[in-house]
């Protein structure tokens, strides 16, 4: 395959058929929304929304040395995660520049599924090759292995419970096990990028359509609805959960996004990036360059990425994501600004709006919270 032909996931034809605008995500062909985004964000909100994330990039890691491996590729406390446990976690540059965020889950006792973002899974997969050196493990190119598909809403647990005996009220938040969803051996894990309660399945491509139909049939009652990419956007952004692209970057340490919390200093062994990163850690104590904030407007005009922040005609800051809230009813953006304009109720910021200051609150993230 070309590196530049378009790839589809195993539910291509069935979005198609369901009128699916379409549009290219790093690399694949993937539904944008299936009639109104505002609709499928508000539907997830107060019932469910079932998601294709097959572009997921998947890595299995294997061996008796995969949590030596992982503790040295990865920030985080890898080791340290039980079997049937999830943990989020970053892989960073050795200059502490963050090369992607990922979900690691825990198989069994040398077996790994490391998660990453669709634009970043080659260059994960090559880092993480690339780190093995000298390690009893093995990385394997598992993204076509799986497809992806997650029902997320407060409805979600009923609907995924009419389809499985795995025991969901025992499944905590970050946790998978591996199960049967209408009949189609599953990862089923309780996790999301939605700020609400909900489960990621991955399961074998070829059992994609059939688990898709079933999720939509015993979600019919509930208000279960398609979802794309724009409200999942829209929605992790309420939940104030970062974008790599946008909040994370090579140019970023995870101390810089506010996110220090990632890196685990104390664990054995030495890391790819360690020694960059307790110096971003001193820096951000002492003197943080610039600080996440939330921003919601007083205005209606909807803030988008690059946007400068402004106070006192000055430039203090760049919007990293921006769209209108359905839930807030205004349009919200994610910026960093600098740390004399981060605290909460901060007075005279706005957005340059195409020359126009537009008012805008500081307030502190996440904007939604879900209710537990």
């Amino acid at each position: 395959m070309s590196s530049t032909e378009i790839r589809r996931t195993a539910l291509d034809a069935l979005h198609r058929s369901l009128g699916a605008t379409m549009t290219d995500f790093a690399g694949w062909d993937m539904p944008l929304r299936y009639g109104s985004e505002r609709d499928e964000h508000v539907a997830v909100r107060t019932r469910a929304g079932l998601f294709d994330l097959s572009h997921m990039g998947e890595i299995t890691v294997t061996g008796p040395q995969a949590a030596e491996l992982l503790n040295h590729a990865l920030v985080g406390n890898i080791a340290s995660v039980g079997v049937g446990r999830a943990r989020y976690t970053m892989i960073c540059r050795a200059d502490g520049g963050i090369l992607d965020d990922l979900i690691v889950y825990r198989l069994a006792e040398t077996e790994y599924m490391v998660v990453a973002n669709a634009s970043n899974a080659q260059v994960v997969l090559d880092a993480l090759v690339e780190r093995a050196a000298g390690f009893d493990a093995e990385v394997r190119d598992d993204r076509d292995a799986y497809a992806l598909i997650a029902v997320q809403g407060p409805e979600s647990p009923g609907i995924l419970k009419s389809l499985t005996d795995a025991d969901l009220d025992g499944l905590k938040y970050y946790a998978g096990l591996p199960g049967t969803v209408a009949g189609v051996p599953a990862l089923i894990a309780r996790t999301g990028y939605t700020g609400e309660d909900g489960f990621e399945l991955f399961v074998k491509p070829e059992h994609a359509v059939e688990l898709w139909q079933a999720l939509t049939k015993a979600g019919e009652g509930a208000g279960l609805v398609p979802c794309g990419l724009s409200c999942r956007d829209t929605l992790r952004l309420e939940a104030g959960m970062p974008l790599y692209g946008h909040e994370l970057s090579t140019d970023l340490t995870p101390f810089d996004a506010g996110l220090g919390r990632v890196v685990k200093f104390d664990k054995e062994g030495d890391f790819v990036g360690r020694e960059a990163l307790q110096q971003a850690a001193a820096r951000s104590r002492e003197n943080p360059p610039r600080v996440l904030v939330g921003l919601v407007a007083e205005g209606r005009r909807v803030p988008r990425a690059g946007y400068p922040v402004v106070a006192g005609g000055e430039v203090i800051g760049e919007v990293t994501s921006g769209a209108p809230s359905p839930t807030l009813g205004k349009p919200i953006a994610m910026a960093y600004v600098d740390a004399a304009h981060s605290a909460p109720g901060t007075a005279g910021v706005g957005v340059d709006i195409r020359g126009s200051h537009e008012p805008y609150e500081v307030v502190a993230l996440p904007f939604y919270k879900r209710q537990k």
